[in-house]
């Protein structure tokens, strides 16, 4: 979801941080829905970025960790995973999560995407889900994972497509801004949920950062939920930005806008239930042998 704009880069990055120190409880009771939702698309980032047995792959923007353990479970035996991620708070549900499910092979770093300071660590994978778009810099972020792998290793990336092919999340952030008394925002705007979804944009920074064999993706990821109550409560309960927009508003004002966004959502339930269209950009890129 989109973040609130702040003044410099520093404090962009701190209002992130808070945002999902405050919803890392409730994203981490999404987890299962978000495993359901994200799991084939999962499968084939690992599969892109060669995820395989004894590899060392760094994890960032890790969050609480759903695909950390997909990789540690792909990179069994002897491999091992470091994620990162910018929120403490959020990366000790990751690592508690790997503790419970006997997961040894995984270590975290709390870090900002674009500071990683892992250069020359010789990583084997880098990938990034659904954080890559969060950089106020992105090619920062790109050019840290480049550093952090050894050469010929592979970064993979996912960040949603344009907003036309994400319409409810698309519709959730247009309605929480209008409620909030705020203009509509350019939907590329830096740091927020579709910067990245631009034509060319990311094949742009990832060929910038230094990689080669650039290629994009677009690949589907339908959230398929009970009903549109379902969804609005997952984006309650983890989508801290959201939050933040409507915080300011008295008790009956934020309850009207948590309705007209569950009577739009409506419009997605269907006989199996509700399914909420989702499009992901899929990047690729190699740090070229030396």
């Amino acid at each position: 979801m989109e973040h609130p704009p702040a003044s410099t880069p520093g404090q962009f990055k701190a209002a992130t941080r808070d945002a999902w120190e405050s919803a890392a409880q409730g994203w981490d009771a999404q987890t299962p829905h978000i495993h359901r939702w994200l799991a084939d698309v999962t499968d084939v980032m690992l599969a892109a970025a060669q995820v395989q047995p004894g590899a060392r792959v760094l994890d960032v923007a890790a969050g609480a960790g759903d695909q950390t353990l997909a990789i540690a479970r792909r990179v069994e035996p002897g491999g091992q995973v470091l994620a990162t991620d910018i929120s403490p708070a959020i990366l000790a549900l990751a690592e508690r999560q790997a503790v419970n499910a006997g997961l040894g092979q995984v270590q975290t770093k709390v870090a900002d995407a674009e500071h990683l300071d892992l250069a020359g660590a010789d990583f084997d994978a880098a990938i990034c889900r659904l954080g890559l778009m969060f950089c106020p810099d992105p090619l920062a972020a790109l050019r840290e994972m480049h550093a952090a792998l050894k050469p010929g290793g592979h970064a993979c990336t996912l960040v949603f497509a344009p907003p036309q092919d994400n319409p409810c999340m698309a519709l959730v952030a247009a309605t929480a801004l209008r409620h909030s008394g705020k203009p509509p925002r350019d939907p590329y705007q830096p740091g927020t949920l579709f910067s990245l979804g631009k034509p060319g944009l990311i094949d742009a920074l990832f060929a910038q950062a230094g990689f080669t064999g650039v290629r994009t993706t677009a690949v589907p990821a339908v959230f398929r939920l009970p009903s549109s109550a379902a969804f609005l409560d997952f984006i309650r309960t983890s989508a801290a930005p959201i939050r933040q927009l409507l915080a300011p508003l008295d008790a009956d004002a934020r309850a009207a806008a948590w309705h007209d966004m569950q009577t739009q959502l409506d419009v997605f339930q269907g006989a199996n239930g509700w399914e909420g269209p989702n499009t992901l950009l899929l990047t690729v890129g190699r740090r070229a042998p030396d």
